[in-house]
């Protein structure tokens, strides 16, 4: 399957965007052979592809969590944290520092014919709405125990259906002070996956600590496949441009991929204290002055806090990333 970009259409013209994967559940379905929609990140070449980034040496989010905004940090409306995780830190986490290249990666190359996901521009509203499932291969979950991430995160939850029926503001406004971010949903990526926040249920960086498939992807207690980083199966557009749109936030505002302005990889050094900024991009079919959120290679991977006001969702998702713990040893 090639990876697919997604630009919606200007505000007031409905556009309708499906997604369609090519298999269905864990449960029913076998491992495809089918490669996946784009190189991870965690290949050699990517580390040359910014000098201030080396992607064998992150540094470790561990600890970075605040209850203001704060560059380089998740503004977590929570401050406690009982779930479960990884099982044990894999050979790739080194001090303060974790290696993506290194790092292992869930089997399995599941796809998900039923995939779904619908926005459209509506008045002053963006609607979107689809069923959670990913419209790229994922690994095969839960982890089988042949699978050698087993020895570190035995996740043992399927990926399900779910609910998605938003309507975030066409036209976004930062609000008057930035908000915190919850345990759940925080966004949606165009692969049609969920977004959420950096941390993992025992309060860690999960981008380092829980084992994801090759998309950078994996299921929470109540099936909800979600990205903690870039979603790598999305088509990032080229080296020397900005990055394309990947998604939306539930304050409304877009999430882009690793680069601004001329290529530029985007940093903490060169973000707010929310992982975003302000400069024209490609936004509903023309070119926009507007706020939007970066992914990067570093923590908080996403976005560090809310810019805007955040839709209110019922979100069924658990707490971080596995949400029911690792199970017995």
């Amino acid at each position: 399957m090639s990876s697919r970009r997604l630009v919606p259409i200007a505000a007031g013209v409905a556009t309708l965007l499906l997604i369609a994967g090519c298999s269905s559940s864990d449960s029913d379905n076998q491992d495809s052979s089918s490669p996946a929609t784009s190189e991870s990140p965690s290949t050699e070449s990517d580390e040359t592809m910014n000098s201030d980034t080396n992607v064998k040496a992150l540094p470790l989010g561990d600890g970075n969590i605040s209850n203001k905004p704060k560059r380089g940090y998740v503004m977590s409306c929570v401050d406690t944290f009982n779930g479960g995780g990884a099982s044990e830190d894999g050979p790739w986490i080194s001090g303060d520092t974790w290696n993506m290249d290194k790092k292992a990666k869930v089997e399995g190359k599941v796809k998900w014919p039923d995939a779904k996901l619908t926005i459209k521009t509506k008045g002053d509203n963006r609607v979107i709405s689809g069923n959670g499932l990913p419209d790229q291969p994922t690994g095969k979950f839960p982890v089988q125990e042949s699978d050698p991430a087993y020895q570190y995160d035995r996740n043992p939850n399927s990926i399900e259906k779910q609910s998605v029926d938003w309507k975030l503001p066409a036209a976004p406004t930062e609000a008057k002070e930035p908000t915190c971010l919850p345990m759940n949903t925080i966004g949606i990526s165009l692969d049609g996956a969920a977004i959420f926040n950096a941390l993992d249920a025992m309060g860690r960086d999960a981008g380092a600590h829980e084992v994801l498939d090759e998309c950078w992807g994996h299921p929470e207690l109540d099936g909800r496949y979600h990205h903690h980083t870039n979603p790598t199966c999305l088509d990032d557009g080229s080296g020397d441009e900005h990055s394309p749109l990947l998604g939306y936030i539930l304050d409304g505002f877009g999430i882009y991929g690793l680069r601004g302005d001329g290529g530029e990889q985007m940093s903490n050094d060169t973000l707010d204290k929310c992982h975003g900024h302000k400069h024209e991009v490609d936004w509903d079919g023309g070119q926009q002055d507007i706020y939007h959120y970066h992914m990067t290679y570093e923590y908080p991977y996403t976005v560090g806090c809310f810019t805007g006001d955040p839709l209110q969702i019922a979100d069924a998702g658990q707490p971080g990333g596995q949400g029911g713990g690792p199970p017995p040893q």
